[in-house]
């Protein structure tokens, strides 16, 4: 039995404007992952993840970030002591570097995987970009815990005092001794736009990673089933 014409014509109209949706989203998913990679590399080398605060002399006055230490002079160009030229980062946020920069990795091969769109099909581009996503987000929301754990490093002290504190706490519950309490305090320091913006990524890579996944299922679905019977109508009368 054939399918009414304006039944087809339809079909085909609800196809190409669901199509035409989908692929805006795409580009619109796209353009943001492009965009939180040059993010993702500024979190990385920029010495924003703790500053101080309301500090008065001799107390020294600068920022600090995971490959160097800058402290502010009479200078209009603060003195920085590191940098991300010797592949060096401090020794205390080894781990958390190394942290970000497979976050930096898996977030820019997401974005160099958007070529195989030429290559594969649409919806295995969209779960291999989903699962490195999620990956960057990990090993990034990783880095932020661990991140507190390395105050008390000779960096911190230097530039926040004696007062930065990551002791753990441990307290007794039910006459057991296994509860753990961390407290952590930067001492004259605060956290900076870095570190809060690396925070914000892990949000974003959840955001980008779930709808990677959603545009992969609905490659599988583009046309809705009323519409399939009509075109599967339509070969079998052809």
């Amino acid at each position: 039995m054939s399918a009414s014409p304006a039944l087809s014509d339809l079909s085909r109209l609800y196809q190409t404007e669901f199509v035409r949706s989908a692929r805006a989203v795409g580009v619109l998913w796209a353009v943001c992952s492009l965009c939180f990679a040059i993010i993702q590399v500024v979190i990385l080398v920029q010495p924003s993840w703790i500053g101080t605060a309301d500090v008065r002399p001799p107390q020294p006055s600068g920022t600090l970030g995971l490959f160097e230490v800058c402290l502010e002079s009479d200078w209009p160009v603060p003195d920085c002591r590191g940098g991300l030229s010797s592949l060096s980062p401090l020794p205390s946020f080894q781990s958390v570097a190394v942290l970000v920069g497979v976050s930096l990795w898996a977030v820019w091969t997401s974005v160099l995987c958007l070529c195989l769109f030429r290559f594969c099909s649409a919806a295995t581009v969209y779960k291999i970009c989903a699962w490195l996503q999620l990956t960057a987000g990990f090993c990034l929301a990783l880095a932020c815990l661990l991140f507190p754990d390395s105050w008390e490093s000779p960096e911190m002290r230097a530039l926040c005092g004696d007062s930065v504190r990551t002791n753990t706490v441990r307290a007794e519950c039910w006459g057991t001794d296994k509860v753990h309490v961390g407290s952590f305090s930067p001492g004259n320091c605060s956290v900076h736009w870095a570190y809060i913006l690396a925070i914000l990524g892990v949000l974003d890579y959840a955001i980008l990673a779930t709808l990677a996944f959603v545009l992969a299922n609905r490659q599988d679905a583009l046309l809705p089933p009323d519409s399939q019977d009509v075109t599967t109508g339509l070969l079998m009368t052809a």
